[in-house]
């Protein structure tokens, strides 16, 4: 999934345990810019370091999976969270077209050249 708004806030890196850190990033989604939303998403372990170049004001587009999971507690009770995991950003430039087209090689002549012989059987 992805979408794409403004960098309202990004959290610090969090070392929940030994093995297991995260990063929160809050951004900005302006569907309807009279009432904004504020859409918190979770970079883990290696991904932590994609928020590094990002600050608040920043126009990005996201690219997440969205995950659920149950919890129960001690009395039994079955409460269920969505979490919202990111795996790519981009940065958007101001006035630019939010998807380039991607810069490709000219085209190379592989047509044998004059004189040379063709062993293909086909």
């Amino acid at each position: 999934m992805e979408i794409k708004g403004k960098v309202h806030e990004v959290g610090a890196t969090q070392q929940v345990s030994e093995t297991f850190k995260k990063r929160d990033l809050i951004v900005e989604y302006a569907e309807n810019p009279t009432y904004p939303e504020y859409i918190r998403f979770e970079a883990l372990q290696d991904k932590t370091g994609l928020l590094d170049t990002f600050k608040a004001g920043d126009e990005v587009e996201v690219f997440f999976n969205l995950r659920g999971r149950p919890w129960t507690d001690k009395s039994g009770k079955t409460s269920y969270f969505n979490s919202l995991v990111i795996w790519r950003i981009n940065a958007i430039a101001a006035g630019a077209p939010a998807t380039a087209a991607p810069a490709y090689a000219a085209p190379v002549d592989v047509s044998n050249t004059t004189g040379e012989d063709d062993d293909l059987p086909f």
